[in-house]
C-alpha cells in the first residue's frame, strides 16, 4: 500500500450525476440493509471510491461492481486488490448481466447516481427473475415515490411496476452533507423484497403498456387515457375507467389489465 497513487482521491463528476458518500456510518448501514437471503452474489453499482463497497467485502457474499467511471475504477484496484478480478468496468443500463452472473441469483445495491436512478430500477425489473433483492441510496423523492402506495400524487409508474413483483420498503432518509459535492436535495434509502409469486396473473406486457399509459395523462380518467386500446362501448362503461391512474392499487391495475385482455 505505499504507492502515493492510492491517496489520490477521485474527483466527483457532474456528467455523471456522481455523490460521493464520506459517511462511514451510513456506508456500514447501507451495507446491512442486505438481508443476504436467497442469493450469494451482490453486484454494486457505481462504487466510486469504495466506502461502501468495504463493507460489502467484510460480509460472508460475493462482491462485484460495475463502474462507469474509469479514474474510480484505478482507485477501486489500487485499494482493493482483492475486488479486482471481480471490477466490471462497463454501464449498467448496457450491460449484459448473464455474462457474469449466468443465471444465478444476485441482489443489487449501491448509492445510485441520480441521473439514472429510475433506469436502474426498470432494467432491474426487466431482470426480475434474478433479482430475489434489490437495496440502496436514491435522491428521496424517487425512493418515496417507488415505496408510495395509491392515492399519494407522487405515486406513479414506479411505484406500480415495482410493486407488482417487490415489496418496497423506505428505510431511512440521508441529508446532503455527509456527501461530496453534496446534492441539492436528501436521499433516501430503501429496500425491496421479491415477492414470492412475482408472476402476474395478467399479461405482463399488456400490464407494463396499460400502467405506462395510464399515467402519461394522469390528470385525466382512464376512460380518456386509454383510448388508444380501442375499448367497446360496455368495457368502458366499467366504474374502474371513472378512475384517476393515481387511485388504483397495484391489484386494481392487474384487475384493469385483466379486463382490457378479455374485452373481444
Amino acid at each position: 500500500m505505499g504507492n502515493n497513487s492510492n491517496q489520490h482521491q477521485v474527483k466527483a463528476k457532474k456528467h455523471l450525476g456522481q455523490h460521493f458518500l464520506k459517511d462511514e456510518n451510513i456506508a456500514q448501514k447501507i451495507g446491512d440493509t442486505l438481508t443476504l437471503i436467497g442469493y450469494k452474489k451482490i453486484l454494486e453499482i457505481g462504487p466510486g471510491m469504495g466506502v461502501l463497497t468495504k463493507y460489502l467485502l467484510e460480509k460472508d457474499i460475493e462482491t462485484y461492481v460495475i463502474e462507469i467511471d474509469t479514474e474510480s475504477v484505478e482507485y477501486l484496484k489500487a485499494n482493493y486488490l482483492k475486488l479486482a478480478p471481480r471490477i466490471i468496468e462497463q454501464d449498467f443500463l448496457k450491460f449484459d448481466v448473464t455474462t457474469v452472473f449466468g443465471n444465478d441469483p444476485f441482489a443489487i445495491t449501491g448509492n445510485f447516481p441520480y441521473n439514472i436512478s429510475s433506469q436502474i430500477v426498470f432494467k432491474a425489473l426487466e431482470m426480475r427473475k434474478q433479482i430475489p433483492e434489490f437495496t440502496g441510496m436514491f435522491q428521496k423523492e424517487v425512493a418515496q415515490r417507488i415505496c408510495s402506495k395509491e392515492g399519494n400524487k407522487v405515486y406513479g409508474i414506479l411505484s406500480v411496476l415495482t410493486q407488482a413483483f417487490y415489496h418496497a420498503e423506505y428505510l431511512f432518509t440521508v441529508p446532503p452533507s455527509v456527501f461530496n459535492p453534496p446534492p441539492k436535495v436528501d436521499s433516501g434509502v430503501l429496500r425491496l423484497t421479491r415477492k414470492e409469486d412475482f408472476t402476474l396473473p395478467c399479461d405482463e406486457k399488456l400490464f407494463f403498456k396499460v400502467v405506462k399509459q395510464g399515467f402519461q395523462q394522469r390528470r385525466k380518467t382512464l376512460r380518456n387515457s386509454l383510448k388508444t386500446f380501442n375499448l367497446s362501448d360496455n368495457l368502458k362503461a366499467n366504474s374502474i375507467f371513472g378512475m384517476r391512474p393515481e387511485q388504483l392499487s397495484v391489484s386494481e391495475f392487474i384487475e384493469l389489465t385483466t379486463l382490457i385482455e378479455n374485452d373481444a
